[in-house]
């Protein structure tokens, strides 16, 4: 059995030994960029095929070209994992939108309330929409992808936020579950 404390989640799901070189590589991008190599990374290391599924829907989402700025699926990431409570993504995704948004206080706000930040009426409907996906996904109508496009989203744009949604939802529910632990670098990080 593994010390818990350097554990990145309450199960006892032992890495890949040895780690398989396309694996390693990344984890050392990781660790040159962000300065570590974060827990839900690590999390996902009993299962290459896991680990690499998760980092291609993450990189996509969150990384690739897109009418949303990293900033704006970023704010998507923390409102959603705020109404989830979802602690390891709170932390971590608020430290990037920390760094993106040069703004602690914004990202504290946006954490706990999102609706006393102050926003423009286009981020508001994102964020909006985000939340009734979030807590009512089968009720949206045509009319809530009609406030958005009016907000200036692009057909496009609308997926991509449902996409980013959908995706914390999810795993906010899997860190939930397994007792995810943030690295504990996130939580003074651009402050």
């Amino acid at each position: 059995m593994t010390n818990r404390d350097d554990m990145p989640t309450a199960l006892d799901l032992p890495p890949v030994d040895p780690l398989p070189e396309a694996t390693r590589k990344y984890l050392a991008v990781c660790q040159e960029k962000l300065g570590l190599v974060p827990n839900v990374l690590r999390a996902h290391l009993f299962d290459i095929e896991k680990l690499n599924a998760f980092t291609a829907m993450y990189n996509n989402l969150m990384l690739a070209e897109s009418g949303l700025s990293k900033l704006e699926r970023e704010m998507i990431a923390v409102v959603v994992s705020s109404i989830n409570r979802c602690h390891y993504c709170l932390v971590a995704h608020g430290a990037a939108v920390r760094e993106l948004s040069g703004d602690p206080e914004f990202a504290d706000m946006l954490a706990s309330n999102y609706r006393v930040c102050e926003l423009d009426k286009r981020r508001r409907a994102m964020l909006e929409f985000a939340e009734r996906i979030t807590n009512e996904s089968n009720r949206i109508e045509e009319s809530d992808r009609a406030a958005l496009r009016k907000a200036g989203f692009s057909d496009r744009d609308i997926w991509d936020i449902a996409s980013v949604a959908g995706f914390f939802n999810m795993t906010n529910r899997i860190a939930s579950a397994v007792a995810m632990r943030p690295n504990p670098e996130y939580h003074s990080a651009f402050r």
